[in-house]
């Protein structure tokens, strides 16, 4: 089963067409508040330390991936490839890393994956301001 993965920033636009897709924004840390980390990607390896590193993140990926696998074992899975899609605010962070993550695992299990960072390489999102009560 082919399978294609897409990080995304939901500030930068609206999110790619998926039968999954994985919302990391209100759950997860973000490493963009850490002013060390903000302008690194999933492609540093203290991004992706940071994600990890975040509580409960790696029981949400493996049950993408389990997800994944059921998509998988549908009768018509060989005939329509599986979107998956990974977001965050930025799209740089998380779900980059994320999507990494979900790629080597389901490579391992014998899947075609195209990984696709749609936003990875854009400019720091900037944040809406958030009003002080």
């Amino acid at each position: 089963m082919q399978i294609t993965l897409t990080s995304f920033g939901y500030l930068h636009g609206e999110p790619p067409a998926a039968h999954v897709t994985v919302d990391l924004r209100e759950h997860f840390r973000d490493p963009h508040v850490n002013p060390a980390l903000r302008a690194l990607t999933a492609e540093d390896r203290a991004v992706r330390q940071a994600v990890l590193r975040t509580p409960g993140i790696r029981p949400l990926l493996a049950a993408t991936v389990a997800q994944a696998l059921a998509y998988a074992a549908g009768p018509s899975a060989a005939q329509h490839p599986l979107r998956i899609a990974v977001g965050c605010a930025g799209g740089r962070h998380r779900a980059g890393t994320a999507a990494l993550v979900l790629a080597r695992r389901l490579r391992r299990r014998g899947h075609d994956v195209v990984l696709v960072h749609r936003d990875l390489a854009r400019p720091v999102a900037e944040r809406p301001r958030q009003e002080q009560p």
